[in-house]
């Protein structure tokens, strides 16, 4: 699942926790633990908020390439 490598690594990248990223898209910190594993996907609507908070688009976290 691309998804989760790509939040995990772009948080990485932003010197972010996954609490300061629950925090930024309002959702709870297990919930980040959730998504990096690949027990399950974030919803749409937390996609938007996660790709303002990493700063790229809905598509680069989709799997498409490029910010």
């Amino acid at each position: 699942m691309i998804i989760a490598q790509r939040i995990r690594e772009l948080r990485m990248e932003n010197h972010l926790t996954q609490a300061q990223l629950a925090k930024m898209v309002g959702c709870s910190q297990p919930m980040i633990v959730l998504w990096e594993k690949e027990v399950c996907e974030p919803t749409a609507s937390a996609i938007v908020r996660l790709a303002e908070a990493l700063g790229c688009s809905c598509d680069y976290l989709l799997g498409f390439d490029g910010y």
